[in-house]
């Protein structure tokens, strides 16, 4: 198996932080746009898409309305996904910055992934 190689999206984002930030790092906001069902218990969040098995991850880092970092449990210790919140310096525009892992040559469907993923989000915040 390859090593997977670490990549970065941004979004502009037309929302405040804070409410972001609740879209990133709860169960409730994480449910509404990135897994069909998201719970937490004991410090691990389970993420379910469709009739699958949960996938299970813990956050391994965290900045309120700034950071946060998952890891999946089953995962390359190595790697994880991360969601960032910037400011622009000029127009103070909030910027959203996906970070995550995958293998070269599938960087480009991940991408995608990510970005059909983030128009469910801005459905969500209507924006």
């Amino acid at each position: 198996m390859s090593k997977k190689q670490l990549y970065t999206i941004e979004f502009p984002v037309r929302c405040s932080p804070s409410i972001l930030w609740g879209f990133l790092s709860s169960p409730v906001g994480l449910q509404e746009w990135f897994a069909d069902k998201v719970d937490e218990w004991e410090g691990v969040i389970n993420f379910t898409w469709g009739s699958g098995s949960p996938e299970k991850a813990r956050i391994i880092d965290e900045e309120e309305e700034h950071f946060i970092k998952y890891q999946w449990i089953d995962g390359n210790k190595d790697e994880y996904f991360e969601f960032r919140i910037t400011k622009t310096e000029i127009s103070n525009q909030t910027i959203l910055v996906i970070t995550d892992f995958a293998e070269k040559n599938e960087i480009k469907d991940a991408t995608q992934l990510w970005e059909y993923q983030i128009k469910e989000l801005f459905h969500r915040l209507g924006s």
